[in-house]
């Protein structure tokens, strides 16, 4: 189990500072990433050029926060020509902000509330991101058949199958359905581990931690041939395993 030290003078200053640098230039680079979205909305009918865009964005924000050091690796196991249902264990808010430093193409399943967020929660709008209401099954259902047209248009997908950032920073039971949408769209698996983004930021809590040691693995792929012949059941327990096998590396 990962433990955190108490806040100090420092994590305050650390934190006023990442939240105002955040959300400073989320509102300066929201007008141009809306222009992207005008200049290429009727030809590029994936978003891929706004989701790049997103990734620098996101990049961006990260690169000014001294306190945080990422460090990403296996990248080259991803196909840029390979449609995925990716899926990663959940640490912190800080997540989305490292994933986005794959740099590869991807629709997010996100919780709703996060459209709601002026800029960003915006920008993950005109993304085409993929939103749900996590206590309403109907909603559930929506998100699955919207992930699947989303797959088989050649999108890659990525989703967090915890369903919820961990509490204590141990990886918690995967849920099945993104291994269900894998069988359903004969997709491979790409599994992400993600390292030290609990010790970043508290969960629900604006509190910010110095962490130095930020670290996004990705995994070996897993063809579709390889898990056709299993329940989600099980293949939630395999991605879970190996996912679990990274992060006590």
């Amino acid at each position: 189990m990962t433990r955190r030290s108490k806040a100090g003078f420092m994590d305050y200053l650390v934190s006023c500072y990442f939240w105002f640098s955040l959300f400073f230039i989320s509102g300066l680079l929201f007008p141009f990433t809306f222009l992207i979205w005008l200049l290429t909305v009727l030809f590029d009918r994936r978003r891929f050029i706004l989701h790049m865009v997103t990734c620098c964005w996101a990049d961006l924000v990260l690169t000014i926060n001294p306190y945080w050091k990422t460090r990403v690796e296996g990248k080259k196991k991803i196909d840029p020509k390979t449609t995925y249902v990716m899926v990663s264990n959940h640490q912190s808010g800080a997540d989305i902000l490292v994933l986005f430093r794959l740099y590869r193409h991807y629709k997010w399943v996100a919780k709703q509330s996060l459209f709601y967020y002026p800029f960003i929660g915006w920008n993950m709008w005109l993304n085409g991101y993929i939103s749900i209401v996590r206590t309403r099954g109907r909603s559930k259902l929506k998100m699955m058949d919207k992930a699947a047209n989303i797959v088989m248009d050649g999108n890659s997908v990525m989703l967090f199958p915890e369903g919820t950032r961990t509490r204590d920073g141990n990886i918690q039971p995967f849920k099945t359905g993104a291994f269900r949408l894998a069988l359903d769209t004969k997709s491979p698996i790409l599994p992400v581990a993600i390292k030290g983004t609990y010790d970043a930021i508290n969960k629900n809590s604006l509190l910010i931690h110095k962490n130095y040691n930020i670290r996004l693995v990705v995994l070996d792929p897993i063809p579709y041939d390889d898990i056709v012949h299993l329940d989600p059941k099980e293949i939630a327990a395999k991605v879970h395993d190996l996912i679990k096998e990274e992060l006590v590396r």
